[in-house]
């Protein structure tokens, strides 16, 4: 099919947009087209092979985003972060760490509270269930994966997106006491899936789950190394009606007109960036760069919100096998695990290295002193009504936080550990990537699972090929590095006592003396040089009432536009407790059905 003219134009064929594509060109009269600005990379070891995900950073792979000064992430200097997203067909899906994680009840639960009505765990539960087929999982392999005391045994699920389970160690503590898809109410440790296919052992993503089975579809073009240029408008009638795009495509610029909708799905940071330089946002960024304003909303590009992590390395006990000599680039290691991979398809390579997983409480381990502390803490930080224009929105998310941080059955935190010293992490001192010691280690990691913190991204020019300015505003809360530190602290509790000691050679050997703290203070200021991304960027074209910064309503239209919808991670109006991506896929599962019934589509 080549045409000039579809009912539906989907912007990015990320994770977002290729599940949107594949679902509406279920419909055979429904003509669709998927334009990517990165090519398919399907056929590329490094994205096929689990444990390589780090090597497509900084890559043709890679939009190679970079953060402004992030000044309250201190070492030698204020820290610049880099935040690596998927530049390919798949998008970030191709270039995670392909952990696979459910959010919880009462954070889903909390998108409703926010003001868009239907969207709660009961409506939405189904559609994480729809993207994936459960993973096998062997009788002699449920104690070990700590899956054999749960009431609620893994639902038999046939979606696109194979998982597994990774390899897992043989002793975990505070396990959860349910199955985490089907009572997203608990806390505690667990199995995670990784998308990684149970037979091939390969990243099954969105491209190959997707998009390949079905590529053949005559109603279905996807065009890769298509850069949208902005959407286009017809302004002949009042409220303006997205009618097509322009793209550049082989040093050309093309127009194509959409009948139905134009579908925004180009990721967290770029979708804001097209809406502006088309003409949606605030009119005095639009104005600054010589943009004619089509509709003002004030909330593109605001509510920046990102999962920030801490972690550190302990030396590990000789008889595990961990990825260090592949951090090392050692020959005879690389050797020895390609042969594994490419023969057996067994070993080291067939994980991104996560083994578990855990949703954690603050006031688990903190004191009554403690917890008075961080009351009085979150009542000197509550948001005042009178405090601007995005009062009420922070007031409520406020709200939610305060509820969870004070819950002991909701997590504040994610723990996960990974077998080797972290690729990609910050020296502690200098700020620059960690140089792999000798040795084995054992990382251990927390992630603050409902940050307060916001930031922004804006476009800089009408070009949208110049890079917006993108300012996470890392910790800028005062609550956000007393609950990280707080886990952070406890963490060096876990790794001294068992079962998790176990797999540690004693004494503990820390691998670098800065993650040797004891103390609140001392965490603080390991976190202000260690802290770093887990790129999970949302929220910058959030689902929220208009009057709230909202830049989409509830069924994902764009205010004050006709035709124009957005379904990626932008619109998430809050971050669930772990990794994004199973909760991205569902989104646009329910998003293709929101529109299908639109236009009675079946």
């Amino acid at each position: 099919m080549s045409s000039e003219v579809y009912d539906f134009i989907v912007v990015g064929g990320g994770t977002a947009g290729i599940v949107i594509a594949t679902r509406l060109s279920e419909i055979p009269t429904q003509r669709v087209l998927v334009l990517e600005a990165g090519s398919d990379h399907s056929d590329d070891l490094r994205v096929k092979i689990p444990a390589l995900y780090a090597a497509l950073h900084g890559t043709e792979v890679d939009w190679c985003f970079k953060t402004e000064p992030q000044v309250r992430l201190l070492s030698l200097n204020v820290r610049i972060i880099s935040l690596n997203q998927g530049k390919a067909l798949g998008g970030s899906s191709a270039i995670n760490n392909i952990v696979f994680t459910p959010p919880t009840k009462s954070l889903i639960d909390a998108w409703e509270s926010l003001g868009n009505t239907g969207w709660n765990w009961d409506a939405f539960k189904d559609y994480y269930a729809k993207v994936y087929t459960s993973p096998p999982i062997p009788d002699s392999l449920e104690k070990e994966l700590g899956v054999d005391k749960w009431i609620t045994k893994i639902t038999k699920t046939s979606g696109p997106l194979q998982l597994s389970f990774p390899e897992s160690f043989d002793e975990k503590g505070y396990l959860m006491a349910d199955n985490p898809w089907s009572d997203a109410t608990t806390v505690g440790a667990f199995s995670n899936f990784t998308s990684v296919d149970p037979i091939r052992k390969e990243r099954s993503y969105a491209a190959n789950a997707y998009y390949h089975p079905v590529k053949g579809r005559n109603n279905l073009e996807v065009i890769t190394n298509a850069v949208v240029e902005k959407i286009l408008f017809d302004h002949s009638s009042q409220p303006p009606r997205a009618i097509g795009v322009q793209y550049r495509h082989e040093a050309h610029t093309r127009t194509v007109s959409a009948e139905k909708e134009v579908i925004v799905a180009a990721g967290g940071l770029q979708s804001p960036k097209l809406l502006e330089v088309s003409g949606i946002g605030n009119s005095g960024i639009l104005q600054q760069n010589g943009i004619d304003v089509v509709k003002e909303l004030k909330g593109v590009g605001e509510n920046l919100q990102d999962h920030i992590l801490c972690d550190f390395a302990v030396e590990a006990v000789d008889e595990m096998e961990t990825l260090d000599g592949l951090a090392r680039q050692e020959p005879e290691a690389i050797e020895r695990v390609m042969n594994e991979f490419m023969v057996n398809r067994t070993g080291l390579l067939t994980s991104g290295g996560i083994k578990t997983y855990a949703y954690m409480p603050v006031v688990d381990h903190i004191s009554e002193e403690g917890v008075k502390a961080l009351k009085e803490l979150l009542e000197k930080n509550r948001p005042s009504l009178a405090s601007g224009t995005t009062a009420k929105r922070d007031l409520a998310y406020f709200e939610i936080a305060e509820k969870l941080l004070l819950d002991p059955t909701r997590p504040s935190a994610a723990y996960l550990t990974a077998i080797g010293q972290n690729p990609v992490a910050p020296d502690p001192v200098t700020g620059g990537i960690s140089k792999p010691l000798e040795g084995k280690y054992l990382t251990i990691v927390a992630i603050l699972a409902q940050p307060l913190s916001r930031g922004s991204v804006h476009t800089i020019s009408k070009d949208i090929s110049v890079p917006s300015t993108i300012d996470p505003r890392y910790l800028s809360n005062p609550v956000d590095i007393e609950i990280l530190a707080q886990h952070v602290l406890y963490l060096q509790d876990v790794v001294r006592s068992t079962p998790l000691g176990n797999l540690l050679k004693q004494p503990l050997k820390h691998f670098h003396p800065a993650a040797n703290f004891s103390n609140l203070e001392g965490a603080k200021k390991y976190i202000q040089a260690r802290a770093n991304t887990m790129w999970h960027l949302a929220g910058t074209c959030s689902m929220l009432p208009e009057e709230m910064g909202g830049v989409v309503d509830t069924e994902l239209k764009v205010y004050g536009v006709e035709n124009l919808r957005v379904v990626d991670s932008s619109v998430v109006p809050l971050l669930p407790p772990g990794n994004l991506q199973s909760t991205i896929y569902a989104l646009a599962e329910r998003a293709a059905d929101i529109i299908k019934a639109a236009y009675q589509l079946s």
